[in-house]
């Protein structure tokens, strides 16, 4: 996108990097440079209007949950590999996370049962109690 006026960043560099200067992620240096692009260009500072009204009722909205750890790991480094330019797996993160989720449930409540005796022994058979009911 460009608005057709010259400015020092382009447009679509600005609009690249909006959510870094949103998050304040961006150097100090490079931040001035984006307000005064934001100060000279409508267009340019009507979509960071947008993005930081939108910014502003996902937190409202949904700033309350814990996001886990693992899972936002994961996420910043699919971003660090888009941003490095390199494939990104095909199975999303949100996926990728509920499966080791669901394997991690599994894991616990195996676990859980080896230790109340109902699943089974470090021999590989059931427990006593439950051999005694199948046989009546």
């Amino acid at each position: 996108m460009s608005c057709g006026e010259p400015h020092e960043k382009d447009c679509s560099e600005v609009l690249d990097h909006l959510y870094e200067y949103l998050d304040r992620e961006m150097p100090a240096g490079e931040c001035a440079d984006f307000q005064v692009h934001l100060d000279e260009c409508s267009p340019c500072l009507e979509k960071y209007g947008l993005e930081q009204a939108v910014k502003k009722l996902v937190k409202r909205c949904c700033g309350h949950d814990d996001v886990p750890s693992d899972l936002r790991s994961k996420v910043m480094g699919r971003i660090e590999l888009i941003r490095a330019g390199e494939t990104v797996p095909e199975v999303s993160v949100l996926e990728q996370a509920k499966k080791e989720q669901a394997q991690r449930e599994q894991a616990d409540a195996a676990a859980s049962a080896a230790e109340e005796g109902t699943g089974p022994d470090a021999t590989g058979s059931t427990d006593a109690r439950t051999e005694a009911a199948r046989a009546e």
